[in-house]
């Protein structure tokens, strides 16, 4: 797995930046799928026996894991960007 962008790695955050952290990796995650369920809705393919619920569930589910991937490897840089600026208002901070 790829690690973090982001400079600080979890053990040397204070707790209020690692919540931080996560939340804005579950923000970009939520884009993510978001961005690909977009995609997907586009897509132009006729019903088949394959694109029932058992498959729709399962991209659901693939998307779902794509998703946590690319927001916890840093790829697309929102929840760096989100976590760094958010961190400028977290009191008594030095991490920044």
């Amino acid at each position: 797995m790829i690690p973090p962008v982001s400079p600080l790695s979890p053990a040397t955050l204070s707790p209020e930046r690692r919540e931080l952290r996560e939340a804005a990796q579950g923000f970009e995650a939520i884009m993510v799928r978001r961005m690909l369920a977009s995609a997907r809705a586009a897509s132009f393919a006729e019903d088949t026996p394959l694109t029932g619920g058992g498959m729709e569930q399962f991209t659901a589910m693939r998307d779902e894991h794509l998703a946590e991937i690319v927001s916890k490897s840093g790829a697309l840089g929102f929840a760096r960007s989100i976590e760094e600026r958010l961190a400028q208002h977290l009191s008594g901070q030095g991490e920044a």
